[in-house]
């Protein structure tokens, strides 16, 4: 069971089942991530589509040259591409199962380097010195990349213009930003589990 201590207005420890990481299914999740980040719009032109006469260049027989027909074949510069690529789309389907189990396990990652700060209301006006005030704080300067992950709009606003710091709401969290930043900041309340109705009822 880990413990997160979360900082802010409600300072409390959450305690969570995180399962240990594992490099193959978080290599999976990340590629999966950066295949559908791919633009796909390579493209070349066959032999069918390049601007070029189809006349037989010569005669078949009689110049002591090869045999050849129009100039468009991949042989000549100027030719169409053979095999060359086309526009497609390189997304493909990851089970749910395994892409949550991903999230969880970066998490975990994080959790286990003591880098992971859960944040219960950040209370910032908006502006850079604010963020950086706060950042101080909580052990933050500069040296690491920062990823924050919040719905606060002030917090993300006053963190913008710092270059190691990559803002984004709640709904972006990801495996792959996770992994390539040093230290994950992010609400707290993403990271409690979510109560029954008879617990809230009591």
């Amino acid at each position: 069971m880990a413990q997160i201590n979360v900082v802010g207005k409600n300072a409390r420890t959450i305690e969570l089942d995180l399962p240990r990481a594992n490099k193959h299914l978080l290599h999976q999740v990340v590629t999966w991530q950066l295949a559908k980040r791919r633009q796909g719009s390579a493209s070349t032109k066959t032999r069918a589509e390049v601007s070029r006469t189809g006349k037989k260049i010569f005669s078949q027989k009689g110049t002591g040259n090869a045999r050849h027909g129009d100039r468009s074949v991949p042989t000549f510069v100027g030719g169409g591409v053979a095999f060359g690529p086309k526009p497609r789309n390189y997304g493909y389907t990851l089970p749910k199962k395994v892409r949550r189990l991903g999230l969880a396990m970066a998490l975990s990652d994080r959790q286990q380097d003591g880098k992971l700060v859960a944040v219960d209301g950040f209370e910032l006006d908006g502006k850079t010195k604010s963020f950086l005030n706060w950042a101080a704080q909580n052990g933050m300067d500069g040296s690491e990349r920062v990823f924050l992950v919040t719905d606060d709009e002030n917090a993300r606003r006053g963190a913008r213009n710092l270059s190691w710091v990559t803002a984004l709401p709640v709904a972006g969290l990801n495996v792959y930003d996770i992994l390539r930043h040093d230290r994950l900041v992010i609400d707290a309340v993403v990271l409690e589990p979510a109560k029954t109705e008879e617990e809230a009822g009591q």
